[in-house]
């Protein structure tokens, strides 16, 4: 068993408070003093097999394969271990506590979400404030009070039933609500009646990636898997199938509308019906970028199935008819997107024509009230415009500030809209917006401990390795001087055509309460710019993303804002491998390193739950042998030196995760475990009876931040927190 002693050295630092209004919390150097406290890591014994794969000729060892058993008594046992050890350390954390008690306090407002109407009621999520799950409410009208309709909290004792997805049928009488157990991805649909809230028939089970899309008030389509053979947190999950549930009938007897056979083998299959019934459109997709369209006309007895676009190698979606004239999303020769118009009767691309062109900015466009909002990303914040039917612009829509809009939808016959504002220092607020006057009244704003006047957001342009200018958003309190000792939070995703917008975040406010600075970067892989923004991200120019987070890094340190000694990265999923990659190919550039529920194995991704979807993004190791090499060029797992000092790291994932499995961080871990040579700590936290992340209770959700955040500043050097300023 490897014994390791890590040094803490009361290394003097101080945060000290201000006592003016616009003051921040400095950090004052004083003399060391002459003690020091001793923390003894004695991290599990992991064993090691023999396991070799072999990829083009080269073999390649794979010791801690067995971790990837989820149902093995020896995994469960490593994973006690390792959690006892992890938390044994996160005890002796003197100011843990008061950070959770922090965390609390703020988090403990009322949080209202956009109301929405369906049938004779408004309906809108509601939290008191520490509520482990949002509660639905509902009223008849703006002046009634409003009842408890659906109440999560109540799913199952310890929290951790979630809310999935809520979908109305026409006349708004029938709910199909999903829910998640454990933070599982997959799925039980529980149809009810919304006037009684009494349970209609037996509950679909076994529902994976799924929507729920009614076709009006007689049933609903969704999608699934057939249950995998082995663990169904891990085992490959490879094709999608489309069904048809019939009010009144069970599951059994679902109709099978897309996927059963082999010319249809997808791996993402999904359908949405228009909001007149009388079109199913069905998207097809072997990976989570590019796809196939087809639909049926819902008004024939026997509808058949028409292709609309029969490649993977666009995505397009059918965001509106006015009866057989379709409203086409695409980037097909358009990578910022633009909408097409095409008449249902021929609508293949050679038909298309332009509704709304590309701009220069990427469109994210919604429908309401019989209008088109168009919303443009220009430098990752928001600028809405509204068009008519026929595309003529009407306004740009004014917004209370710079930051991210998003809800501008509703359906035809509505007059009024909600729509939320956020960025980094202002809480999410809710706004009244009407349609036809394209005015905006205040809804809700939250009642908060946390003053928006107190921080400033600033957004910079830095150079990359290549020359290439990356945005980045650096957030803190006013007054903040850059003494290159402030400590600093890198957070980072880059994939998946994921564009990072600025929302707040209660847990980051706390954070910058302390003097800390939280700092942004909108590195290729997103979806800021594009898709060419995106491609200059995946496969064999995967590097770009970690060499934009890198600069990121030296930009903040070049510039004062914070130094190596006093930095952190941290990303999750996709920006957990982001943070594995910095930290194994630049371990003196950050103190502290948190990749979160990360896919870090990159050799084996494609072999768990649906991962082979992640291909556009990366490629495979069974690809070809270029591609081979460069994944194991970069994987965190693979890349793992002896005799090197790592970054502290503490690596977070969930038992329950079957999106990336946990096996990625087990792996981690154990590579770190054995070849770490520094005194820094290597812990995983691993969450039991919890998944990939969405849904998580909120008492959970604390305590994993004061974990996170415990764990990043006494590894800086703190041995207390600092006074709020208020």
């Amino acid at each position: 068993m490897k014994k390791v002693i890590m040094s803490v050295f009361a290394a003097g630092l101080l945060l000290s408070c201000g006592t003016t209004k616009q003051e921040t919390p400095v950090i004052q150097e004083q003399e060391p003093e002459q003690t020091e406290t001793k923390i003894v890591l004695n991290y599990p014994e992991t064993k090691k097999v023999d396991t070799v794969s072999t990829y083009f000729g080269t073999e390649v060892k794979d010791p801690y394969r067995w971790l990837e058993d989820d149902r093995s008594p020896e995994t469960e046992a490593w994973v006690e271990a390792q959690n006892k050890v992890t938390f044994g350390y996160l005890d002796q954390i003197p100011f843990r506590e008061n950070l959770k008690n922090r965390l609390s306090e703020l988090w403990n407002y009322e949080k209202i979400g956009a109301p929405f109407k369906e049938g004779d009621y408004i309906y809108f999520a509601k939290n008191d404030g520490l509520q482990d799950q949002y509660v639905i409410y509902r009223k008849k009208s703006e002046n009634d009070a409003a009842e408890v309709f659906l109440d999560p909290n109540k799913f199952s004792e310890d929290g951790t039933t979630s809310l999935g997805g809520m979908n109305f049928s026409e006349d708004g009488k029938i709910l199909a609500y999903s829910i998640s157990e454990g933070g599982s991805d997959w799925r039980k649909i529980i149809v009810m009646d919304a006037e009684t809230r009494e349970i209609k028939e037996d509950t679909l089970k076994n529902v994976k990636f799924s929507g729920v899309s009614w076709k009006g008030n007689e049933g609903f389509y969704y999608s699934s898997y057939d249950k995998p053979e082995g663990s169904e947190l891990s085992a490959k999950t490879d094709q999608h199938k489309l069904y048809y549930h019939k009010l009144g009938t069970s599951q059994e007897n679902d109709k099978l509308i897309f996927g059963g056979t082999e010319d249809q083998k997808h791996r993402y299959v999904g359908g949405s019906v228009t909001e007149d019934n009388k079109y199913l459109f069905i998207s097809a997709r072997n990976s989570t970028s590019g796809g196939k369209m087809f639909m049926m006309d819902l008004s024939e007895e026997n509808p058949e199935l028409v292709t609309v676009i029969g490649n993977e190698e666009t995505d397009s979606y059918v965001i509106e008819n006015m009866g057989s004239k379709l409203y086409i999303v695409t980037n097909l020769e358009a990578p910022n997107r633009r909408i097409v118009t095409v008449d249902a009767s021929h609508p293949t691309p050679e038909h298309w024509e332009d509704f709304i062109p590309e701009t220069e900015n990427v469109l994210s466009p919604s429908t309401a009230g019989g209008y088109f909002f168009t919303e443009y990303m220009q430098d990752a914040v928001s600028n809405v415009k509204q068009y008519d039917y026929e595309g003529n612009l009407v306004r740009e829509v004014e917004l209370p500030g710079v930051g991210s809009a998003g809800g501008f939808n509703a359906k035809k016959e509505e007059k009024v809209l909600y729509y939320s504002f956020t960025n980094y220092v202002t809480p999410g607020s809710i706004y009244k917006y009407d349609i036809e006057a394209g005015t905006s009244e205040l809804y809700n704003k939250p009642d908060i401990d946390f003053n928006p006047d107190d921080f400033t957001s600033e957004q910079v342009f830095y150079t990359s390795k290549d020359g290439t200018k990356i945005p980045m958003i650096i957030t803190y309190k006013k007054g903040l001087e850059r003494n290159g000792k402030n400590p600093t939070i890198l957070y980072g995703y880059g994939g998946f055509n994921i564009s990072l917008t600025p929302s707040f975040s209660i847990a980051n406010a706390v954070w910058m309460e302390q003097g800390g600075i939280y700092a942004v970067p909108n590195l290729r892989g997103g979806g800021e710019y594009g898709r060419s923004w995106h491609d200059a991200g995946t496969k064999l120019q995967k590097q770009n993303v970690f060499d934009d987070f890198i600069a990121a890094a030296e930009y903040l340190i070049d510039n004062n804002y914070t130094s190596s000694d006093y930095l952190a990265i941290r990303g999750g999923s996709n920006g957990g491998l982001l943070v594995g990659a910095t930290m194994t190919q630049r371990p003196d550039l950050v103190k502290v390193a948190l990749p979160a529920v990360g896919v870090l194995d990159m050799l084996r991704y494609h072999t768990f739950t649906a991962g082979a979807g992640w291909a556009y993004d990366y490629g495979t190791s069974e690809e070809s042998e270029e591609m081979f090499r460069y994944l194991k060029g970069y994987s965190p797992v693979h890349n793992v030196k002896k005799g090197v000092s790592y970054p502290a790291t503490m690596i977070t994932t969930g038992d329950h995760d079957d999106r990336v499995v946990p096996a990625h961080s087990f792996k981690f871990a154990a590579e770190l475990q054995e070849k770490h040579a520094g005194e820094a700590p290597v812990l995983i936290r691993i969450e039991t009876n919890a998944g990939h992340g969405a849904g998580t209770p909120v008492s959970k959700t604390i305590e994993q931040y004061a974990d996170i955040f415990g764990f990043t500043l006494y590894n800086m050097g703190f041995k207390e927190l600092p006074t709020p300023v208020k």
